[in-house]
């Protein structure tokens, strides 16, 4: 039986979906709390600028990030699939490497902080 490395996309692919689910409203939530000018204390940009600066929330905000460009990148593929464009492997190459790309920048991002 041949190995594959299908366990390892679909693997990010519903970690990033899970997350993505879950922490999409309460974005969106926050953002029009922020918009309308009602930002609890706790989210103020100096609680949040130190717990991004802080190693634990760098792991936090990456592993959003990483699910989520991964997730995205699955589906981005599977849906050119359904829509007939059969060069799986040329998609597949293009979507993971955004979401390599993608990843590699929110770590040297991170890292600035």
């Amino acid at each position: 039986m041949a190995k594959s490395n299908k366990p390892i996309i679909w693997g990010t692919f519903a970690a990033g979906g899970e997350l993505v689910s879950l922490v999409t409203p309460v974005l969106i939530l926050l953002t029009l709390l922020a918009a309308t000018g009602h930002v609890p204390d706790a989210l103020s940009y100096a609680k949040l600028h130190a717990f991004a600066a802080g190693w634990f929330g760098k792991l936090v905000i990456f592993v959003i990030l990483f699910l989520s460009l991964w997730s995205q990148a699955h589906r981005l593929r599977i849906t050119c699939f359904d829509f007939g464009m059969r060069a799986d492997g040329v998609v597949a190459v293009v979507f993971y490497l955004i979401a390599t790309v993608g990843s590699l920048a929110s770590l040297m991002y991170l890292a600035r902080i």
